[in-house]
């Protein structure tokens, strides 16, 4: 019989609507209900592409004698973090401070107020290597709740005023300067691995965020070291397992220094941040490789996670059917020769072979290899490989395909947006711009109210009833300026303006500019999480000054620009000190120092050749977070185009920053030139 969570719209909790487990959503009522039995909360976090929540649903969730004891000594709530990020971050941040580590499953105690007193991840089904068995765990917190309840509340309110004591107040701190971002430049290239491309040792995750800011930074001061370390990060994470040598896209992260096997589930943020990398290194350096893996990123995510609803899905699972009805990380993507043999035949088995790395031993586990694309000196029949490409791909197209988490988030919807428009542009691709406008007219046809508050999920083009926290509103605020800068349609400048003043009401402490993750009027957790250290994407609060900066860079508002400024001094203070873990709020400081500049191109039609060239010229410009407007002199769809006429009766560009313009151009290369300055 399914029990609570069979009417929500999370892929994750469905996935739980049938266990014998009592589950209850995150709710209001579940703490009153464990108030009126008098028994502690038993909060389960996880989500739906996660391998070990599936081990541990498997072994202990769907058992129903371990179910019993959790049904009679507790109320059991099963949280999706990626619906709820908040409710995520305030426990992963207590789980954290009591052992020193985190993940996924996060399982944690808590009093009927919410007070968290007892943590841990995974749990197995018996002891091993010196973890107690989950049954043993619920066993002893309930005997402590029993027989030492004083002491356990006591322990619990301890732990929420520690974590009250936390709060960041680095915003009102000034921005950072040429100074921090030379010393954050210093910190990456001792990190770096020069062997392998990326940053630390294994797991070895794609540092999408810090290679713009290493984009950035070379375009404005011309360092050729950041640029290197950019391009050979980008090139062996697209030679490695970790890139999808088939289908394109790319896997969460590599659990080997090398890039060679991946934790096969494929996100929907990492993707788009990473389309939008590999765009940006093609436009600073012409690279074909680039290229490629910009635009078969983003041909992956419109062919596999794009929704009947024009919006994006979250995730594909690392699990599928290895063909025996066992449930196998990577069985989708990875092939012995044998399976080469079977489809391709002798010859090009062995051509496909040597092209993508796979030997007899494997790379990965029971003698499989994940395809590769290791470099290999001499002539490659271009022709012969494509050939071999397109016939593994639809051999593996007939496997039993991985799970797909369909929840529409917000947040990562906008980073798509940006990335299909900006690259859609970039490569003479319309189709990509067009996904990026239907996925954009989703969020406000769906998930934006009269008042443009967000709601943060939908799934089967109903609205979830969780609300948008702090990376919602900033990454589709960010998602709409790429749009309109592309489109030249000032609807989206408009739609990003409603985001951001919300930032600018809800989010942001009016006395020193920090920002919180929740908003004001959101629901009360144990503390009002605020972190501004970049993870799997930019924070809530560096995406935040990104589009707070972009905004006023449209429309001259200086409310806006200041509040971006308050909000880098956090990025002044972590910057020199752990660069990689502030990727973006160092490439947001980077257009700070540049301008960020601002380019109004003016022409008699958006179909005039001569306006498409300098708009396309515009858009191809490096320059640090410089924002464009396009259209007809005297337009109203962008600030910027106010007093922009035509030069001699031609289309022409207007390149302004720091309240000072050069002269007005009608010759592409001119406008080049201003723009790579």
């Amino acid at each position: 019989m399914p029990n609570r969570l069979a009417h929500e719209t999370s892929p994750y909790l469905l996935q739980h609507a049938d266990n014998p487990v009592d589950w209850w959503p995150w709710s209001e009522e579940a703490f009153e209900e464990a108030r009126r039995r008098g028994v502690p909360v038993h909060l389960s976090v996880g989500y739906s592409s996660c391998h070990w929540c599936h081990v541990l649903a498997k072994e202990s969730f769907q058992d129903e004698v371990t179910a019993e004891v959790m049904n009679e000594h507790f109320v059991n709530i099963k949280v999706d973090r990626e619906e709820r990020p908040d409710v995520d971050a305030v426990y992963m941040e207590a789980v954290q401070a009591a052992t020193g580590q985190g993940g996924w499953p996060m399982t944690v105690f808590l009093t009927p107020d919410a007070e968290p007193f007892y943590f841990g991840t995974y749990f197995p089904p018996a002891p091993r290597q010196g973890m107690p068995s989950f049954r043993q765990v619920l066993q002893g917190v309930h005997q402590a709740w029993d027989e030492r309840r004083d002491e356990v509340t006591e322990v619990a309110g301890k732990i929420v005023r520690d974590l009250a004591g936390r709060e960041i107040s680095y915003g009102d701190a000034q921005t950072p300067g040429e100074e921090e971002l030379a010393q954050a430049l210093l910190g990456l290239t001792r990190e770096y691995d020069p062997q392998r491309g990326g940053f630390g040792g294994a797991p070895k995750f794609p540092p999408s965020m810090v290679l713009e800011f290493l984009l950035r930074h070379h375009a404005r001061t011309g360092a050729e070291g950041a640029l290197q370390m950019a391009g050979d990060t980008c090139e062996r994470m697209a030679r490695g397992g970790i890139y999808d040598q088939l289908g394109g896209g790319f896997a969460r992260y590599s659990v080997d220094r090398d890039w060679v096997v991946p934790h096969f589930e494929k996100m929907l943020y990492d993707n788009a941040l990473l389309c939008r990398v590999y765009a940006h290194l093609w436009r600073a350096t012409g690279s074909e490789l680039a290229r490629r893996v910009a635009l078969e990123t983003a041909d992956f995510m419109v062919r596999e996670l794009r929704t009947n609803e024009g919006g994006f899905a979250s995730a594909l699972d690392a699990d599928s059917d290895d063909g025996t009805g066992k449930h196998v990380e990577g069985a989708y993507y990875v092939w012995t020769p044998e399976q080469l043999r079977e489809v391709l035949g002798e010859q090009d088995a062995d051509l496909a072979a040597r092209h993508f790395g796979v030997t007899e031993e494997g790379t990965f586990e029971e003698g499989a290899s994940v395809l590769q694309l290791p470099v290999r000196d001499g002539f490659v029949d271009a022709g012969k490989v494509a050939s071999v490409r397109e016939r593994l791909l639809a051999a593996r197209s007939e496997r039993p395909a991985p799970g797909r988490d369909d929840k529409v988030v917000a947040a990562w919807n906008g980073l798509a947006i940006a990335a299909l428009a900006e690259t859609g542009a970039y490569f003479d691709r319309p189709d990509l711009v067009e996904a990026a406008v239907a996925a954009a007219d989703l969020l406000v046809r769906l998930h934006l109210d009269e008042q443009a508050r967000l709601t943060r999920t939908s799934k089967d083009g109903h609205a979830g009833a969780n609300a948008g926290v702090l990376e919602d509103y900033a990454d589709v605020a960010e998602g709409f300026l790429a749009l309109a800068s592309v489109t030249g349609e000032g609807v989206w400048l408009e739609f990003a303006g409603f985001l951001v003043d919300h930032v600018l009401a809800r989010f942001t402490d009016s006395e020193s500019g920090s920002l919180y993750d929740t908003a004001a009027d959101a629901e009360r957790l144990i503390r009002r999480p605020q972190d501004p250290t970049d993870n799997a994407a930019p924070s809530g609060w560096s995406a935040a000054a990104g589009a707070l900066l972009g905004y006023a860079a449209h429309t001259g508002s200086e409310p806006h620009r200041t509040a971006a400024e308050k909000a880098l001094g956090v990025v002044k203070a972590l910057g020199p000190r752990v660069p990689r873990f502030i990727g973006w709020g160092l490439a947001v400081a980077e257009a700070v120092l540049d301008g960020p500049r601002e380019v109004a191109v003016v022409g008699p039609s958006l179909d005039d050749e001569g306006t498409r060239s300098l708009h396309r010229t515009a858009l191809l410009g490096t320059a640090p977070g410089a924002v464009v407007a396009v259209g007809v002199p005297e337009s109203e769809e962008f600030p910027l185009l106010s007093d922009r006429p035509l030069v001699g009766g031609e289309p022409a560009a207007y390149v302004c920053r720091n309240f000072t313009c050069d002269a007005p151009t009608t010759e592409v290369d001119r406008l080049r030139a201003v723009l790579s300055d």
